[in-house]
């Protein structure tokens, strides 16, 4: 999963910055648009142009997650949210290692901010991982 998640983050963020010029907008689906954007902060631009703050941030949420997966590496579908958020993470740390920040193109309406595949499957992972964790739990009770 990880090596999926790095991939296709890296295909889109690619195919972007090739066919859409920065500030130009591309209707894509009902309330979806293209954009090319970057974006200095943690996912969904939370925490911008706090390069010290965001290396610390993921650092201890990787750190944190390794550890948590290395304590229940035998529960089923671990392996999916920790592939997941790790894949996010370090296809977003390519493009800060690369260009200094984060290539950010889905725009929903609403004044929500742009944000890319990475984030994306960052999301789904947490989320996947509290209903791991709340059947782990529901399982013991």
């Amino acid at each position: 999963m990880l090596v999926v998640v790095i991939a296709v983050d890296q295909l889109s963020k690619h195919a972007i910055e090739h066919s859409i010029v920065p500030g130009e907008e591309r209707k894509f689906l009902p309330g979806v648009e293209l954009v090319n954007t970057r974006n200095h902060g943690v996912a969904f631009g939370f925490l911008p142009g706090n390069h010290i703050g965001v290396t610390v941030l993921i650092s201890l949420a990787l750190l944190a997650l390794l550890v948590y997966f290395a304590l229940h590496a035998a529960q089923p579908w671990m392996w999916l949210p920790t592939g997941m958020l790790i894949g996010g993470a370090l296809g977003n740390i390519l493009d800060r290692v690369r260009h200094g920040s984060v290539t950010d193109f889905i725009k929903f309406p609403l004044g929500w901010p742009p944000f890319n595949l990475a984030d994306s499957s960052i999301t789904l992972g947490i989320l996947i991982l509290f209903v791991l964790v709340d059947r782990s739990r529901q399982a013991k009770s």
